[in-house]
Protein backbone atom coordinates (compact mmCIF):
# COMPACT_ATOMS: atom_id res chain seq x y z
CA UNK A 1 0.00 0.00 0.00
CA UNK A 2 1.12 3.57 -1.37
CA UNK A 3 1.38 6.33 1.70
CA UNK A 4 -1.25 9.12 1.86
CA UNK A 5 -0.47 12.54 1.03
CA UNK A 6 -2.54 14.34 2.84
CA UNK A 7 -0.63 17.98 2.39
CA UNK A 8 2.97 19.61 1.79
CA UNK A 9 3.83 18.98 5.24
CA UNK A 10 1.99 15.33 6.26
CA UNK A 11 2.29 12.08 4.57
CA UNK A 12 0.81 9.07 6.55
CA UNK A 13 3.53 6.27 6.34
CA UNK A 14 1.96 3.23 4.81
CA UNK A 15 2.82 1.32 8.20
CA UNK A 16 0.18 3.32 10.05
CA UNK A 17 -2.60 2.31 7.27
CA UNK A 18 -4.28 -1.37 7.42
CA UNK A 19 -6.65 -2.18 4.60
CA UNK A 20 -9.24 -4.95 4.56
CA UNK A 21 -11.41 -6.33 2.45
CA UNK A 22 -15.16 -7.47 3.33
CA UNK A 23 -18.57 -8.31 1.20
CA UNK A 24 -20.38 -5.52 0.40
CA UNK A 25 -24.40 -4.83 0.10
CA UNK A 26 -25.56 -2.48 -2.31
CA UNK A 27 -24.34 -2.31 -5.92
CA UNK A 28 -22.58 -4.58 -7.58
CA UNK A 29 -25.61 -7.37 -8.90
CA UNK A 30 -24.56 -11.29 -8.65
CA UNK A 31 -20.96 -10.04 -7.86
CA UNK A 32 -21.75 -8.66 -4.32
CA UNK A 33 -21.99 -11.68 -3.17
CA UNK A 34 -19.00 -13.18 -4.55
CA UNK A 35 -16.27 -11.00 -4.10
CA UNK A 36 -15.45 -8.85 -0.93
CA UNK A 37 -15.44 -5.32 -2.27
CA UNK A 38 -16.13 -3.03 -0.03
CA UNK A 39 -13.21 -1.77 2.06
CA UNK A 40 -12.17 -1.01 5.42
CA UNK A 41 -9.72 1.59 6.00
CA UNK A 42 -7.76 1.69 9.59
CA UNK A 43 -5.38 4.07 10.19
CA UNK A 44 -3.19 4.09 13.44
CA UNK A 45 -2.70 7.69 14.87
CA UNK A 46 0.20 6.54 17.06
CA UNK A 47 2.43 5.68 14.00
CA UNK A 48 1.78 8.67 12.31
CA UNK A 49 4.66 11.24 13.28
CA UNK A 50 2.67 14.82 12.19
CA UNK A 51 -0.25 14.60 14.00
CA UNK A 52 0.34 16.82 17.08
CA UNK A 53 -2.03 16.81 19.92
CA UNK A 54 -4.63 19.49 19.06
CA UNK A 55 -4.86 18.11 15.99
CA UNK A 56 -5.62 14.54 16.98
CA UNK A 57 -8.69 16.31 19.87
CA UNK A 58 -9.82 17.76 16.83
CA UNK A 59 -9.79 14.83 14.86
CA UNK A 60 -11.21 12.70 17.64
CA UNK A 61 -14.38 15.12 17.13
CA UNK A 62 -14.61 14.93 14.04
CA UNK A 63 -14.18 10.82 13.38
CA UNK A 64 -17.23 10.95 16.61
CA UNK A 65 -17.97 7.14 16.81
CA UNK A 66 -15.21 6.15 13.93
CA UNK A 67 -12.32 6.66 16.11
CA UNK A 68 -11.70 3.59 18.85
CA UNK A 69 -10.67 3.61 22.16
CA UNK A 70 -7.44 2.42 21.14
CA UNK A 71 -7.02 5.84 18.92
CA UNK A 72 -7.76 3.78 15.26
CA UNK A 73 -9.25 5.53 12.86
CA UNK A 74 -12.10 2.95 11.34
CA UNK A 75 -13.35 4.00 7.75
CA UNK A 76 -15.82 2.19 5.44
CA UNK A 77 -16.56 2.45 1.78
CA UNK A 78 -19.12 0.33 0.08
CA UNK A 79 -20.63 2.25 -2.36
CA UNK A 80 -18.69 1.44 -5.24
CA UNK A 81 -19.29 -1.49 -6.94
CA UNK A 82 -15.38 -2.32 -7.19
CA UNK A 83 -12.94 -2.94 -4.99
CA UNK A 84 -10.38 -0.45 -6.32
CA UNK A 85 -12.72 2.46 -6.25
CA UNK A 86 -13.68 1.64 -2.50
CA UNK A 87 -10.25 1.87 -1.92
CA UNK A 88 -10.30 5.12 -3.82
CA UNK A 89 -13.26 6.75 -1.72
CA UNK A 90 -12.00 5.69 1.67
CA UNK A 91 -8.40 7.12 1.11
CA UNK A 92 -10.07 10.18 -0.40
CA UNK A 93 -12.22 10.57 2.89
CA UNK A 94 -9.93 9.39 5.36
CA UNK A 95 -7.32 12.27 3.84
CA UNK A 96 -10.65 14.76 3.39
CA UNK A 97 -11.38 14.22 7.59
CA UNK A 98 -7.46 14.77 8.40
CA UNK A 99 -7.19 18.14 6.09
CA UNK A 100 -10.60 19.47 8.28
CA UNK A 101 -8.69 18.45 11.41
CA UNK A 102 -5.53 20.30 10.38
CA UNK A 103 -7.31 23.68 10.10
CA UNK A 104 -6.83 25.27 13.34
CA UNK A 105 -10.26 27.05 14.33
CA UNK A 106 -10.52 30.56 14.49
CA UNK A 107 -11.35 31.94 18.41
CA UNK A 108 -14.33 34.40 18.18
CA UNK A 109 -13.55 37.77 19.80
CA UNK A 110 -16.64 38.98 22.25
CA UNK A 111 -17.79 42.69 20.64
CA UNK A 112 -19.66 45.14 22.28
CA UNK A 113 -22.48 46.96 21.56
CA UNK A 114 -21.76 50.35 19.57
CA UNK A 115 -22.96 53.68 20.74
CA UNK A 116 -25.59 53.72 17.86
CA UNK A 117 -27.01 50.96 18.64
CA UNK A 118 -27.50 51.88 22.50
CA UNK A 119 -29.04 54.73 21.62
CA UNK A 120 -31.11 53.26 19.10
CA UNK A 121 -32.58 50.58 22.03
CA UNK A 122 -32.90 53.33 24.19
CA UNK A 123 -35.01 55.23 21.99
CA UNK A 124 -36.88 52.40 20.95
CA UNK A 125 -37.73 51.60 24.79
CA UNK A 126 -38.38 55.40 25.09
CA UNK A 127 -41.62 55.28 22.81
CA UNK A 128 -42.21 51.65 23.86
CA UNK A 129 -43.10 52.95 27.08
CA UNK A 130 -44.57 55.91 26.10
CA UNK A 131 -47.33 54.13 23.83
CA UNK A 132 -48.13 51.77 27.60
CA UNK A 133 -47.93 54.96 29.76
CA UNK A 134 -50.53 56.43 27.07
CA UNK A 135 -53.12 53.04 27.80
CA UNK A 136 -53.98 54.42 31.35
CA UNK A 137 -57.76 55.65 32.20
CA UNK A 138 -58.59 58.71 30.64
CA UNK A 139 -59.33 61.81 32.81
CA UNK A 140 -61.24 64.56 32.16
CA UNK A 141 -60.12 68.01 33.11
Amino acid sequence: MDPLRISHRLTIPAEALEESFIAASGPGGQNVNKVATAVQLRLDTARVPGLTEPVLARLRALAGRRMTEEGSLLLTSREHRTQDRNREAARARLAALIRDALVVPTIRRPTRPTKGSKERRLAAKGVRAGIKQNRGRVRED
